[in-house]
């Protein structure tokens, strides 16, 4: 079982269909006391539009505090889009002073600042080099590179370049995702990336799998 965040702002029905293709059971939630009621092993915080709403919704909703908890103890969990963006410290979206985030992990989210002929946002597909070998969300992936779907106008600068699990080069190279123990979180977009995009979501349903046989 893989519980999907409902934060009114992410693509819902692609996500859960992309699971739901690699046979994972999905339960969506949109409170901490639906995530308590369902024995799920892996949570997925999937989103698009603005991190201001999507930080704002989690913390309405105590969900913020569930998605520190989740992590803090090496539960599975995997982040997409604003899902990664959402867990460093502060974000230069936003009015003046930006978006402050869920602080999981330091660092922050910046605007592209790249040439003209680089277009804002970076949308379409584009090769991403995974650069922790070892990390079971890239098991059946080209290590060397593959192509990922994006849409982003902002990327994220972890303060520990450790924590970066694949890299992707648009005019500069920038963080495409994320990896510390079952915490993964990708910047491009799984369920809109065909084949491989499902390959990744079928690692994180392993991972979430594994619980308790590991």
């Amino acid at each position: 079982m893989i519980a999907v965040i409902d934060n009114g702002i992410c693509n819902l029905r692609s996500v859960t269909k992309a699971l739901e293709a690699v046979e994972a059971q999905v339960q969506v939630v949109r409170t901490p006391a639906e995530l308590a009621a369902v024995d799920a092993k892996g949570l997925v915080l999937p989103g698009v539009g603005a991190l201001r709403d999507c930080v704002a919704s989690l913390r309405a909703t105590g969900l913020a505090e569930s998605v520190r908890a989740w992590i803090a103890a090496d539960r599975p969990f995997l982040g997409v889009c604003l899902g990664m963006q959402a867990l460093f410290e502060h974000s230069e979206e936003g009015a003046a002073g930006g978006t402050k985030g869920l602080g999981i992990f330091p660092g922050r989210v910046v605007r592209f600042q790249r040439p003209a002929e680089f277009k804002i946002p970076h949308m379409g597909w584009n090769t991403v080099r995974f650069t922790q070998p070892a990390s079971p969300l890239r098991d059946g992936l080209d290590i060397e590179g593959e192509s990922f779907y994006f849409v982003h106008s902002f990327h994220c600068v972890p303060a520990d370049p450790a924590l970066v699990l694949g890299e992707c080069d648009y005019g500069g190279v920038f963080a495409a995702a994320i990896g510390r123990g079952r915490c993964f979180a990708t910047q491009f977009h799984p369920e809109k990336s065909q084949a491989k995009g499902l390959q990744i979501y079928r690692n994180f349903a392993a991972v979430a799998a594994a619980v308790g046989r590991d």
